[in-house]
């Protein structure tokens, strides 16, 4: 599983999370106790910050033809990948698109990719 985002621990379990303010919600793909339906398959429930054990931006980095990407998401046998090695010529070569301005990305073959590694931010 490739992971870009808030995760918080509660109870011992980790979540998917979103900080807002003073609060945090937590988000689970099964109903549960406390948590509401905001859609199919998606329950949240929102809880002060000071009852979250842990919180933590999470995000998954790899190397692709030598140089470093964020990994964004994934489809089939593809990553959707962020270069961050911040040389234009470099995402130019590689034919990345253009994101916005310095933010470049493109979809890697998950075989070609190296380095595939969790960190905590």
């Amino acid at each position: 599983m490739m992971r870009d985002g808030y995760v918080a621990r509660w109870q011992g379990r980790e979540y998917q999370a979103s900080p807002d303010g003073d609060d945090v919600r937590l988000y689970q793909p099964e109903p549960g106790e406390g948590f509401d339906e905001v859609r199919e398959g998606r329950y949240v429930r929102v809880l002060p910050a000071s009852e979250i054990e842990d919180l933590a931006y999470v995000r998954t980095t790899c190397t692709w033809k030598g140089q470093p990407f964020i990994v964004l998401g994934e489809h089939d046998a593809w990553l959707r990948v962020e270069y961050t090695g911040g040389r234009w010529p470099v995402a130019e070569a590689m034919r990345l698109e253009v994101f916005e301005f310095g933010v470049y990305q493109g979809w890697a073959p998950a075989a070609e990719v190296t380095d595939l590694r969790e960190q905590r931010v």
